[in-house]
């Protein structure tokens, strides 16, 4: 005999807007801000962040050292994030169209990101990482992130946070849902896909903390309005169970940078094909695509863009130094960002190509250089 699951339906009900008044992508920054929860302009009609400025397109660099930022401007996404009100009414006090996203670091903030797609279920074990789901659990019926996260509060003697009416929760134009939390203890929680063969919550369940955004309740897309649901406006504190499950599933940073993932075999060989100061060269390139494949175990929102800016920049100095040829390099930083972002080739390509260029304008030196 099986056993059976049976699986909440989620509540489509929604309430008033929050805070509205004339301009309400203003009112919803401005509503954030106020909370202690930084902010900065999605495209207009997405969930992605406003691009970048043409010269911080061309010329790649650290957000930490993007002009933009002193200067009042807003780039490099969520690293633009501020609490500042005058800068707020000015960024979208001249572009209401601009959505809102939440750096959830910054703000302290843990948000279980529900999907609802339609999607064959992984195999057992991958549903709920780490927990095995015997062969007499009846699974029919399970289909989405609603399912798996209410099987794991289920295991646990929890009630599901899709139905936790005591902090605020928003509904996604897509059917899924995003449950706020607040972190209490100063741990810096990592963000996470529930796709991820890596680090994972659940199946169809993501997490939006450190190095990751979220959007803001209010914010409108073609889809729909992300709208929140039920009473509460506040993100109650991250319940302790779910921070056990968190920490289980690795949900915090090592405490030791692990080793850099081996480097594509092309790339490794025209490093080694060079003379002196290879070792440093080899070295380099692996951290630089470490950095990158790192990104495919996180979802969107985790700074792709800029790390990949960064990586071809960085290989552009290897190439000017006769460390690396310009084809090697390009197709080793190619082939890891598609194997981190399979749906991205054209942004992929074109990033890739702008930083090398900028990068072979300043070669990378052993002697006194900027190596």
């Amino acid at each position: 005999m099986s056993a059976e699951l049976h699986f909440p339906s989620s509540d489509s009900a929604s309430l008033p807007r929050i805070d509205p008044v004339v301009e309400p992508s203003l009112a919803t920054a401005s509503w954030c801000a106020r909370r202690g929860w930084p902010v900065h302009p999605l495209a207009p009609g997405r969930k992605t962040p406003a691009a970048n400025c043409s010269e911080c397109r061309t010329s790649p660099h650290r957000p930490e050292d993007c002009p933009c930022h002193p200067a009042g401007r807003w780039c490099h996404g969520f690293h633009a994030a501020t609490l500042d009100q005058r800068r707020i009414a000015q960024w979208w006090g001249r572009n209401p169209h601009l959505g809102v996203g939440v750096a959830c670091g910054p703000a302290g903030l843990v948000v279980i990101d529900i999907d609802a797609h339609a999607a064959q279920p992984p195999s057992r074990d991958r549903i709920l990482p780490g927990i095995p789901i015997g062969d007499h659990v009846n699974l029919k019926g399970l289909a989405n992130g609603f399912h798996t996260l209410a099987v794991l509060a289920a295991l646990r003697g929890r009630h599901s946070p899709a139905e936790d009416r005591s902090t605020l929760r928003v509904r996604t134009p897509s059917g899924g849902m995003h449950v706020w939390y607040r972190s209490t203890d100063r741990r810096r929680w990592l963000c996470s896909s529930g796709s991820s063969r890596g680090r994972a919550l659940a199946w169809q369940v993501d997490i939006r903390a450190h190095g990751g955004y979220i959007v803001a309740p209010n914010t409108k897309t073609p889809q729909g309005t992300y709208e929140a649901v039920g009473h509460v406006r506040e993100p109650a504190p991250l319940p302790v169970w779910l921070a056990q499950e968190l920490e289980r599933t690795s949900h915090l940073p090592a405490p030791n940078v692990p080793a850099p993932r081996s480097v594509p075999p092309r790339a490794q060989e025209a490093v080694a094909a060079f003379g002196g100061g290879r070792d440093r060269s080899r070295s380099l390139l692996s951290s630089v695509l470490a950095a990158v494949e790192a990104c495919g175990h996180v979802p969107e929102g985790a700074g792709f863009s800029d790390t990949l800016n960064r990586a071809a920049y960085t290989l552009g100095g290897l190439v000017a130094a006769g460390r690396l040829t310009r084809e090697d390099a390009e197709s080793a930083l190619t082939d890891t960002a598609l194997a981190a972002r399979p749906n991205q080739r054209r942004r992929i390509e074109q990033i890739v190509r702008s930083g090398l260029t900028a990068g072979q304008q300043r070669p990378l030196r052993t002697n006194g250089g900027r190596w």
